[in-house]
């Protein structure tokens, strides 16, 4: 009886260790939008194994970007990425979205990760933007950058503003690129609200 009884308990004890996991990949990504990007590069030219994710829902000092496994379903890396400044609104946690040069905002959808280039924030990968939410991505320069201000650890404290760029810590950064760098094919980066 008492066997029973802790297998029973230690059963319980590991499904709500692996339902807390599964609720918190789903807070983070929901599974719509990880269906979507799979469905998307089905039989096209892309990495079909990595995607990277950005949830502009999630607050500024929150892990909102994230490496996924597309095969194993599985997230491989969390980091605290900046929005454009444009994309504030002022005394409000509602962020807005532009695809016009100037505009300072963030973009919205799905880009290209393309080849990367050394320029004035050292390493950076130019982005290609598939939507006509961002086919403006690459004419107003928004590239996938490290800069000083971001944290590598999340707070409540918001993270420091772009011009439009998804903007990661040094650490951070450089873990991506070992993926990105790794890969034969382009990686899909799918930014959302």
């Amino acid at each position: 009886m008492m066997k029973h009884f802790i297998f029973l308990f230690l059963l319980i004890i590991s499904c709500s260790k692996v339902e807390s996991q599964v609720s918190s990949t789903i807070d983070y990504l929901p599974k719509s939008k990880i269906l979507e990007i799979k469905n998307y590069i089905k039989g096209k030219n892309y990495n079909q194994d990595l995607a990277v994710f950005i949830n502009f829902k999630i607050h500024s000092g929150k892990y909102r970007y994230f490496i996924y496994d597309l095969k194993n379903d599985k997230i491989l890396q969390k980091a605290v990425v900046a929005h454009g400044e444009g994309s504030a609104v002022k005394n409000s946690d509602i962020l807005q979205f532009s695809n016009t040069d100037g505009s300072h905002q963030s973009s919205l959808g799905k880009y290209e990760i393309r080849e990367s280039y050394t320029g004035k924030f050292g390493k950076a990968y130019r982005l290609d933007g598939l939507d006509e939410t961002n086919s403006n991505a690459r004419s107003r320069a928004i590239v996938l950058h490290s800069y000083h201000c971001i944290p590598d650890q999340e707070s409540d404290d918001p993270a420091c503003l772009s011009f439009g760029c998804p903007m990661l810590s040094q650490n951070s950064f450089n873990q991506t690129a070992k993926y990105i760098d790794g890969s034969k094919q382009s990686i899909i980066l799918y930014a959302f609200y």
